[in-house]
């Protein structure tokens, strides 16, 4: 087959999966590309959840697992709410919650795969500090499954590296020197920085928008967030990347982005009466 016949067939097949592949993220409509079944990310999680629980060294401190508890379940009640008054489909209809404290005081970490299979890391309570932080970190990586970031992911890492090996054939392999060279230089990868870390800022931002939106539907104080950030800053400090290296916003950037969104975000969601 010639290559132009190649990239025509590629790209026709590519963009017509595309256009049949949309969708949009719960609650801001940010349209998503989305190439496999939710079903399977959320089995997978599930798999992985399963397998992570038999290794993990699980944290005896039954006041912050139930603090834990406490919050997962407020911030579950209030998705769904919200999604029923709204009259829209609710994204976690489905999700079997699980909750985890791990024992790992060096790791600062929390996360919610797919399905809302939660764990919070014991270093980030230094962090936290009280409920309401807590309760910012968790709202955020809740927001990361209800807005399908991993699925979304996955997706565009397929298409990113199907439409690089269209374009490597077309240019003659051209991008891959060009990749090659400049990482060999400058240990930069240039579809990382270019593209991947600057999607991924977008779904941190996200998170961090909608993680604010669960906190005031159940009732937790949002100007927890930007003290959190300032805390997590001074942590962080003087191993903070530049921005454009990393995966999530600066500090500095979302401590201000937070404290905008505040007024807003208090008006636009209320804390609901039944959580």
């Amino acid at each position: 087959m010639k290559r132009r016949d190649f990239l025509k067939y590629v790209g026709c097949g590519c963009c017509g999966y595309a256009l049949t592949s949309c969708s949009t993220a719960p609650i801001t409509n940010r349209s998503q590309l989305t190439l496999m079944p939710e079903s399977m990310i959320n089995s997978q999680a599930a798999s992985a959840y399963a397998n992570f629980k038999k290794k993990a060294k699980l944290s005896g401190d039954s006041v912050t697992l139930s603090m834990i508890e406490e919050i997962a379940e407020k911030m579950k009640v209030a998705i769904s709410a919200y999604f029923t008054n709204k009259k829209i489909e609710d994204p976690t209809k489905n999700y079997k919650w699980e909750h985890l404290l791990i024992e790992d005081d060096k790791t600062l970490n929390a996360w919610c795969m797919p399905g809302g299979k939660i764990a919070v890391y014991t270093g980030i309570l230094k962090v936290t500090k009280n409920i309401d932080g807590l309760a910012i970190v968790m709202g955020h990586e809740i927001a990361h499954a209800v807005a399908k970031h991993s699925l979304e992911r996955a997706s565009a890492s397929m298409a990113v590296n199907v439409g690089t090996l269209a374009a490597d054939i077309f240019l003659g392999g051209a991008i891959s020197r060009t990749r090659n060279t400049v990482g060999q230089n400058t240990g930069v990868d240039i579809l990382q920085v270019g593209i991947l870390n600057p999607f991924s800022r977008v779904q941190e931002t996200e998170a961090d928008y909608l993680g604010l939106a669960f906190c005031s539907m159940a009732g937790y104080d949002l100007y927890a967030g930007p003290e959190l950030w300032k805390r997590m800053q001074e942590e962080n400090k003087g191993r903070e990347p530049p921005q454009f290296l990393s995966t999530h916003p600066s500090s500095a950037n979302r401590i201000a982005q937070l404290r905008s969104w505040i007024p807003t975000v208090r008006k636009n969601f209320p804390k609901l009466n039944n959580v």
